[in-house]
Order: C-alpha cells, then sequence, then structure tokens
C-alpha cells in the first residue's frame, strides 16, 4: 500500500502491474524529453535576433515537425498495444472468485469450492486494532494463493461499482446485469489493500478491499477449515 511521502507508483506485486510501471516510466521519460526541448526553443526565442526578410517557406523544417510527433508517438503506441492485448489475455486460471459490489460492502464467492462465501465490511473506527488501518481494513481478508493464476469476476448487485488492486494492476467494473472478468497473478506473499473506484455514491470510499496472498498449503489449509467449518 502506499505510505506517506510515496509520490510514485506502489511496488508490484504482479507481473502485469510490472509492465505497467516500466510502461509509465518509459512514457514519463518521452514527455521529460519533449518537454526540455520545446523548453529550451522557447527560450532560444528571446535571444535569437536573426531576421531573413526573403524567408518564404521551409519545406525541411516542416517536414521535421510533422515527422518527428508521429515517430515519438508511435514509440508511445506500440508498447502500449503490446501491454493492452497482455491485460486483456486470458490464462487458465487455477482459482476463480466471484466479486459481488453492494452499497456498502463488497461480497465474495470462491466458485471452484462449494457453499464458500462471504461479505467483506469495512471495520469501523471504533472497532480497529492498533496495528490496523484506517478506512482500509476489513472484517473478512480475501486470501488467495501466490504463484497462481487466479481470475476474477466482477458484477454488482445495485450501482456500478469497481474493484480496484493497485499492487495488482487490477481495476475492473462491476455493473448490475453484467459480468465482466480479469486475470492477475500475485509472485509474493503479503497484504494488498484496495478500494472501490467507481464514484457509486456518498460512501464508495468505505468499500476497501483487502488481499492476503498465502503459500498454495496454507491456502489449501483455509478452504478446508472453510468448507468443513
Amino acid at each position: 500500500m502506499s505510505t506517506w511521502a510515496n509520490l510514485g507508483l506502489q511496488d508490484s506485486a504482479s507481473p502485469l502491474m510490472e509492465q505497467l510501471i516500466f510502461f509509465h516510466d518509459h512514457a514519463l521519460l518521452i514527455l521529460v524529453m519533449i518537454t526540455v526541448l520545446v523548453g529550451y526553443l522557447m527560450l532560444m526565442l528571446f535571444f535569437n535576433s536573426y531576421v531573413n526578410r526573403f524567408l518564404l517557406h521551409g519545406q525541411l523544417i516542416e517536414m521535421i515537425w510533422t515527422f518527428c510527433p508521429a515517430i515519438i508517438l508511435l514509440f508511445i503506441a506500440m508498447p502500449s498495444l503490446r501491454l493492452f492485448v497482455h491485460l486483456d489475455e486470458i490464462n487458465e486460471p487455477s482459482l476463480t472468485l466471484k466479486s459481488i459490489g453492494h452499497q456498502w460492502y463488497w461480497s465474495y464467492e470462491y466458485s471452484d469450492f462449494n457453499d464458500i462465501e462471504f461479505d467483506s465490511y469495512m471495520i469501523p473506527t471504533n472497532e480497529l486494532a492498533n496495528d490496523g488501518f484506517r478506512l482500509l481494513d476489513v472484517d473478512n481478508r480475501i486470501v488467495l494463493p501466490m504463484n497462481s493464476q487466479i481470475r476474477i469476476l466482477v458484477t454488482a448487485a445495485d450501482v456500478i461499482h469497481s474493484w480496484t488492486i493497485p499492487a495488482l494492476g487490477v481495476k475492473v467494473d462491476g455493473t448490475p446485469g453484467r459480468l465482466n472478468q480479469t486475470n492477475f497473478f500475485i509472485n509474493r506473499p503479503g497484504l494488498f489493500y484496495g478500494q472501490c473506484s467507481e464514484i457509486c455514491g456518498a460512501n464508495h470510499s468505505f468499500m476497501p478491499i483487502v488481499i492476503e496472498s498465502v503459500p498454495v498449503n496454507y491456502f489449501i489449509k483455509w478452504i478446508s477449515n472453510k468448507v468443513n467449518s
């Protein structure tokens, strides 16, 4: 999760988020180069006293300032299209999780196992533990195995919600009457926090999401306890 004075993106916890960060840095470097060049040209205009009464046209400079932006856009577009294809690609999942957005909480169903479903509410401030995070912790966390391909199905029961985990590079809109899906791969253990990022009402920022990534053997034990309880 983000900490104090963190001006950049969160540390990635999935290969897709790593690629998103690489593309962000790539595009930012191009923007810095353009800004420096344009700033230098504008600064030089204040000190340039050269005039040419007979200059009527300049095909060369017009070709340069036409082709250069087109080439720069290609350097941005090609990695962007590659990343877009990878984000939409659905691999064979090891586990399917269904998330249903309500006002103002999330419901989860583990579709591969019978009778494993629960609601996830934000913990009120007056009930929060000393090591908890205000407005981010929930009473029932999502437990998922690391190093496994996971598919998530997102929908909503009332209005449009958005299931978002920045560290995983996942943002899926939950629309009533529609089932959206995406996949992600968690490559390290830990707690990953997110929120509803759709303006679905006054309390949409009080719909936190917490994923607890654990090794596969711990996940199997957790599933066994859920099934037997």
